[in-house]
């Protein structure tokens, strides 16, 4: 499979590509170093080399994430919101509309989002970010509307926060127990693949439970 993760330089996009790598699929990793998301022409160039290189493209992870909050909602900064778009939902929209094309010529392709729970259940100082990946799901299922009379499917999996080996170093007294591990992400991801694209397309899944 030909599997494209975005944000693949965090530890989560260390994660997933690993996951993909070891059952000898073709990953291509970007970050922000390698093609800026936020231009919209870049990301369609992107897709016209995989599509000139591949025919076409099995799996889009898109990881690239960002966390901003208040002390309360009165305080609640709408550059934080600037800062949110760009990243959880602009990017979001020039991946899918480049890549939705080469999803559909899959036999078995996969376009996923990692949400979080603030999406349902928003605090008072988290305004900016739960609205952003309320948003963002929004459109994922969007787009799952566009593949539902294809092979391909777009799924939105839920956290609550990501917790990496690094992470655990840097505080070996923390419990990170409402944490998801970014291995258990990347076979959540690997999993889909497991069922019938109707089954997962448009669905919610919740990883915390």
């Amino acid at each position: 499979m030909i599997i494209l993760v975005t944000g693949a330089g965090g530890p989560t996009g260390e994660a997933v590509s690993e996951y993909f790598w070891k059952k000898g699929h073709t990953v291509i990793g970007v970050d922000k170093d390698d093609v800026d998301l936020l231009d919209r022409a870049a990301v369609q160039e992107l897709a016209a080399r995989i599509d000139r290189e591949h025919g076409r493209v099995d799996g889009v992870v898109h990881l690239v994430g960002g966390w901003r909050g208040s002390a309360s909602f009165a305080e609640t900064s709408l550059d934080d919101w600037d800062v949110l778009h760009d990243l959880l939902i602009r990017t979001l929209q020039h991946v899918s509309l480049a890549f939705e094309p080469l999803l559909r010529r899959s036999d078995n392709g996969r376009f996923v989002i990692v949400s979080a729970k603030a999406a349902e259940r928003p605090s008072a100082g988290g305004a900016v970010y739960a609205a952003a990946k309320a948003a963002a799901e929004a459109w994922t299922l969007s787009l799952a509307d566009a593949l539902k009379d294809t092979s391909s499917a777009a799924t939105v999996l839920v956290v609550n926060a990501l917790v990496n080996d690094a992470m655990r170093a840097e505080r070996p007294d923390a419990k990170f127990s409402r944490f998801t591990d970014v291995n258990d992400l990347a076979t959540a991801v690997g999993g889909l693949y497991d069922r019938p694209a109707a089954e997962v397309n448009g669905a919610r899944l919740d990883l915390t439970q």
